[in-house]
């Protein structure tokens, strides 16, 4: 059957932007774009908003194509109701009912995944866990999210909603989340809110020099952190010194729940490169039982770091049945 007049919507809801393209079957991103996510206080907003971008290029591309269905991950998106609930990241609160909303705006199945989940299955597909059937996908970014395959197959639990690692506590009593209440999460510590808090609280700590010291409060983000720990200003390289033992210590927990092949780092905390990968690594083998260490990879994503989620959002439209 020739497929090649068939394409499909792949879309990645993040906290802070809405990533968008057009996919065929070989898993080539022929249109691609994104949006604001926040700008949208509400979501029939975003629905609009996402529709007037999107509906110019489907009809541009319209000759000979046919759009086969919309695929989307996005947070606390169960894939057996089409729903995201209680997303922490996303303005939207409650139980959004997105596929619905979208076939209804568009025209045509939607089907819905967890945005980790989704990049996981982008990665299997088409990046770094190709031909693993065991594997964990972590994502670093606005939030901490994460995709685990055991047995080649995504683990979804009886709900939908399994592998939230980033929501589990790896320091008791520790920071308040800003979106869930709870204290001392992976995602408080290790997503790109979590390193501006630790450089923060490392100033105050310390008296030492630092040009930290002169970025405002508000204009702080993980970036500069980056830029300066690049310079070698010393509170920037201990906030990813510190980061990268959080979460090698919670990886290390992961790897002797599941015993994955690999660990796939993706997202844009990621950028940070060996600043983050070193002491993730050296505290992910440190807190590992003897039988567990030195087999499991921990390596970076290999697609662009919009690409994993895109496609994996995508490749949930190929499983619609006529």
């Amino acid at each position: 059957m020739d497929l090649s007049h068939e394409l499909a919507i792949g879309v990645d809801i993040g906290g802070t932007n809405t990533k968008w393209g057009l996919v065929n079957h070989r898993g080539e991103i022929v249109r691609k774009g994104e949006l604001r996510t926040d700008a949208h206080e509400d979501v029939n907003d975003f629905i609009q908003a996402l529709y007037d971008t999107l509906q110019p290029i489907i009809d541009e591309v319209g000759d000979g194509k046919v759009i086969k269905g919309m695929g989307i991950g996005a947070p606390n998106g169960n894939f057996y109701k089409g729903t995201i609930e209680y997303a922490p990241n996303l303005h939207w609160r409650g139980i959004i009912p997105m596929t619905k909303l979208m076939t209804d705006k568009f025209g045509f199945p939607c089907l819905l995944t967890n945005d980790a989940n989704a990049a996981a299955v982008g990665e299997m597909m088409y990046g770094a866990a190709r031909g693993m059937k065991d594997f964990i996908m972590i994502t670093l970014g606005t939030g901490v999210g994460s995709g685990i395959v055991a047995n080649g197959q995504l683990i979804l639990g009886h709900d939908g909603f399994a592998g939230e690692l980033g929501h589990t506590c790896i320091r008791p009593g520790g920071r308040l989340h800003w979106g869930t209440g709870l204290r001392g999460s992976l995602e408080t510590y290790c997503s790109a809110t979590g390193i501006v808090l630790t450089a923060k609280e490392l100033l105050e700590q310390s008296s030492e020099s630092s040009a930290l010291r002169g970025i405002d409060d508000e204009t702080l983000d993980s970036k500069k952190v980056f830029e300066l720990a690049q310079q070698g200003d010393a509170i920037a390289l201990e906030t990813y010194r510190f980061t990268g033992q959080v979460l090698g210590e919670a990886l290390a927990n992961f790897v002797m729940f599941s015993s994955p092949e690999a660990i796939i780092l993706f997202g844009g905390v990621i950028k940070a490169g060996d600043l983050l990968m070193n002491p993730t690594r050296e505290h992910m083998e440190a807190n590992l039982l003897p039988i567990f260490r030195d087999k499991v990879k921990l390596v970076f994503s290999e697609l662009k770091e919009a690409d994993a989620a895109i496609l994996g959002a995508s490749a949930l439209v190929w499983e619609i049945k006529e």
